[in-house]
Order: structure tokens, then sequence, then C-alpha cells
């Protein structure tokens, strides 16, 4: 026969039991904390990120000093072709797949793992957990890009100015460049986060990124001209890679509407993903 001890203040003197502690409610704070510690104890969060930042410096700051070094030998096609707000930024190009990459490892990871299950039997809700991990790898690749790009600018201006070649912030467009290179990998990051939880699969999460990114703007330019110039601008990288041009070449977007282009594919990629981790299982 089991006997029911009381518990509380009708409990006899003495007597004891034992009683599991009710669970907290999970919130979106505690959900953005908990994917901040996963975030930033990950290895490869650092090195890939350290790698997007040395690129985006590193390659900006090689190209103006190859363009400082060979100035005196260029000809006037390409001087009157030459941007000196664009070639400080020219590494924003090869960030970019570091940024995409880290993107889709930081929720595919959780799923390669196994600890995805864990993840979700502790948030039942699920969305929070993709709100979390898309918010702060977002705030993260912001923060670091939009400094990287900064410095980019600063370092390879003063490589230029060598040759009095150089450009600053107050010049008109430029500050808009410097500021839409790390605006522009941020929605690459976020893509990428979206991509990772729509196809849940490392290899196959990248490999789309890459050919988001890189692939169909190739293949629009195979196209017949007519039709090269009507697809090409609303392509997601092209439209993205609006907002760092200077100067708005023909079929092509205005920097901030291509902007608000690129960042639609985010949206929608996200808003899809979401959708898909209500319905499927973990």
């Amino acid at each position: 026969m089991s006997v029911v001890t009381p518990v509380g203040p009708s409990a006899p003197a003495g007597s004891t039991a034992s009683f599991a502690e009710p669970r907290g409610r999970v919130t979106q704070v505690g959900v953005l904390r908990s994917e901040w510690i996963k975030l930033r104890t990950l290895r490869s969060t650092f090195y890939t990120l350290i790698a997007a930042v040395v690129a985006l410096i590193g390659f900006g700051v090689l190209f103006c000093a190859v363009t400082a070094s060979h100035w005196p030998h260029m000809g006037a096609g390409e001087r009157a072709r030459f941007d000196p707000a664009l070639t400080s930024l020219r590494g924003y190009f090869l960030a970019q797949l570091a940024v995409g990459v880290l993107g889709v490892l930081v929720i595919t990871g959780e799923y390669a793992t196994g600890m995805i299950r864990a993840t979700l039997s502790a948030v039942p809700r699920r969305l929070p957990v993709l709100w979390a991990k898309a918010a702060l790898y977002s705030a993260v690749t912001w923060v670091l890009m939009t400094a990287g790009a900064l410095v980019a600018f600063l370092v390879g201006q003063a490589m230029l100015s060598s040759r009095h070649i150089d450009t600053t912030l107050s010049a008109p467009g430029v500050t808009r460049m410097v500021l839409g290179a790390g605006l522009y990998l941020t929605v690459v990051g976020l893509l990428g986060v979206a991509i990772g939880a729509l196809i849940r699969n490392t290899a196959g999460g990248i490999a789309t990124v890459f050919g988001l990114l890189l692939v169909l703007p190739a293949l629009a330019e195979a196209l017949p001209q007519s039709w090269s110039d009507t697809i090409g601008p609303y392509l997601p990288s092209n439209a993205g890679q609006a907002v760092v041009a200077l100067h708005r070449e023909a079929h092509t977007l205005a920097p901030w509407t291509g902007f608000g282009v690129f960042c639609l594919y985010a949206v929608v990629a996200l808003a899809a993903a979401a959708v898909l981790l209500k319905r499927r299982d973990a």
C-alpha cells in the first residue's frame, strides 16, 4: 500500500518529501542567452569570422598597394575606371564566402551532431531557436564586418594617398559604400542561416549558398543579352552588391533598391525555414 506524504504547512514535523521543482517558462531572452553561449564557444565560429575579417581587410589593402605601385604604368582607360573606395573594399567578395558558410554551420552543425533534438526539446515552440540564431549571428556579423570594412577603407586610402588618388568618407556615396559592405555581408550571413535551416545538411547548405551568390550570376551572363539584362539585376548577389557600388551602371538596380531586394530573398528564405521547422521532425 502506498502512502502519500503531505507537503506544506500541514505536513507532520520531521517528515520529508522529494519533489521536482516546476520548470521555468521558456523566454526569448533565455533562448538568446543559450544560443549566445553556443555561438561563442564553438571554435569554428572564431576561426571563420577571423578568416572573413582577414579577407575583408587583407585583400582590400593588397589591392590598394598593388594599384598604388602600378599607377604610373596604367593606361588612361584603367585610370578612368579606377574607383578608390571600391578598391579598398574588394575583400568583401571573398569574405562573403566565409560568412555564408558559417551561417549555414550555425544551424546544420546541431543537426549533424544530433544536438538539435535536445535544443528543440528544451524549446518546444521551436521558432524562438531560429529567431535567436538568426538575430545573434546577424548582430555579430554586422559589428565585425562593418568594423572590418572601415579599417580596410582607411588603411587602403592611406596607401593610395601616396599617389594622391585616395578619397574620403565625406565624398558622395563613399560612406554608403563602407556601411553597405557590412550590411551586405550581414544579409549573406542571415541567408546562410535560413538555407541551413531549410536544407539541414552542411554540404547541401554550403553548395546552395555558393550557387546563389556565385553560380547564378555566371549563368545569367551566359544567357542572351536581353535576358541577362532583365534577370541579372534581380539575382541575390547582384542586387545586394548594388549598395557597394559608387555609380549605378546600366541594367543595375539603385543601391538601396537592390539591397532591399536582397533582404527580401533572406526574409523569404527565413520564413520558409520557420514553416518547415514547425512541420518537420528534428
